[in-house]
């Protein structure tokens, strides 16, 4: 089973709004066996829309489109679609009822409809009306010459609701679907070339319905198998087999055999254990304890950090000595070793990051240039540290810092726990 998305917007092309509804649907999609072929972008203009609809027609077996059903008149998405079926209109007394009901809510004092917003009940003869509790523009279900259009609203909570409780529902219903079974590994400290000449005899011996993808992103890979067939639990055993061998082939770069964030899995290792963690940031401004409090219950394990970006107070919160930092700077080893002590006995933590550098653009020298950053990581057992040597783009190297942290913690969290 295909599927085709179909974005509607002017706004969307310019750049003036991202399109992650097409990202949310995919994911959505995928988890009940429909496979997405294509997804397309289209502006608000009559023609672009038919033939997209037209070619999306000729590539899938769902068409899922999203935007343009607004009650203004760049809103053209409805009467294009009633084009293209070459149909007439009919007013849905359900909608009209729903669409007065939530004016009313919102407006007490409105008695009476702009026939604009009436308009909002009027939908294409051949479409079965998909109710939007989340707002006025309902959803639509089309068949055509064996093909399913569904067309809906692009506001984000509107689509997600329309999704999940109307359009999922009703493929399910319909459609004998394939079973569809994903398990990533995550992996960190190692280049996606590397990685893959290390598991290719796996790589090449997996049969025709598993397969393998490289997700990279900065300093970490994901490693996604992938199978298809028709009985869920077959493919579950399946799919165990070669994710424990690619496992057991780079032990060292394994963090976990889950997809979720790196930092998430570190949070997980830490509560598993009963440990705790504080940081002592520089030149990522605060940026790993961000990654860490996005999720939810991190606090059974983060204590806090401390954003020392100058001397000063490197000094003052976390006890670094004045001489080491006269003697080797800021970005050097002793330095964030010192800030890692002190970060582990002031906050009273199991364990601690600590990250000093020159994030840039500028600020750098011959001897430490943009992108030299040290990170260290601390028990109170231990204290590690590694220089790294980045480019000149800030952002990424606060990224990268990042990333390269919460492996070398793993990495220590593994080695006192194994």
């Amino acid at each position: 089973m295909l599927c085709e998305i179909i974005t509607i917007g002017d706004e969307i092309l310019i750049g003036q709004i991202v399109d992650t509804n097409s990202a949310w649907i995919a994911q959505k999609f995928n988890e009940i066996g429909v496979r997405i072929k294509q997804i397309s972008s289209v502006s608000d203009d009559r023609i672009h829309i038919l033939n997209a609809l037209k070619e999306a027609s000729e590539r899938a077996d769902i068409i899922i489109i999203t935007g343009g059903l607004g009650p203004t008149k760049d809103d053209i998405t409805k009467k294009t679609l009633a084009e293209y079926f070459n149909v007439g209109f009919r007013r849905d007394e359900a909608v009209l009822e729903h669409v007065k009901a939530l004016f009313k809510r919102f407006n007490p004092l409105v008695n009476e409809l702009l026939e604009t917003n009436k308009q909002q009940a009027d939908v294409p003869e051949n479409c079965l009306v998909l109710p939007n509790k989340n707002g006025t523009a309902p959803g639509m279900w089309f068949e055509d010459k064996g093909k399913v259009y569904v067309s809906m609203p692009g506001v984000p909570f509107e689509m997600m609701y329309l999704i999940e409780e109307e359009v999922i529902p009703k493929i399910k219903r319909q459609f004998k679907l394939p079973s569809i079974v994903h398990q990533t590994i995550l992996t960190a400290g190692i280049g996606e070339s590397f990685l893959a000449e290390k598991i290719s005899k796996i790589e090449d011996s997996l049969p025709s319905n598993i397969k393998l993808a490289y997700l990279p992103k900065l300093g970490q890979v994901r490693l996604r198998l992938s199978a298809y067939g028709e009985d869920e639990n077959t493919l579950r055993s399946e799919i165990e087999v070669f994710v424990h061998q690619i496992a057991s082939l780079i032990p060292e770069y394994v963090i976990v055999t889950e997809d979720k964030p790196l930092e998430k899995a570190v949070l997980d290792f830490l509560d598993l254990h009963g440990k705790t963690l504080s940081t002592a940031e520089s030149c990522t401004g605060g940026h790993i304890a961000q990654l860490i409090t996005q999720h939810p219950g991190s606090s059974r394990s983060f204590l806090g950090g401390a954003v020392t970006y100058s001397n000063a107070l490197k000094i003052s919160v976390l006890g670094v000595q004045e001489h080491t930092l006269q003697q080797f700077g800021a970005v050097s080893e002793e330095t964030v070793k010192e800030m890692a002590e002190g970060a582990l006995r002031n906050l009273n933590s199991d364990y601690s990051i600590a990250v000093s550098g020159i994030a840039g653009p500028d600020g750098g020298t011959p001897e430490k240039p943009v992108g030299t950053v040290w990170v260290a990581v601390a028990s109170k057992k231990q204290t590690v540290a590694k220089r790294f040597s980045f480019g000149n783009r800030r952002k990424q190297n606060i990224e990268r810092s990042a990333i390269n942290a919460f492996t070398m913690l793993h990495k220590l969290l593994v080695e006192e726990h194994a």
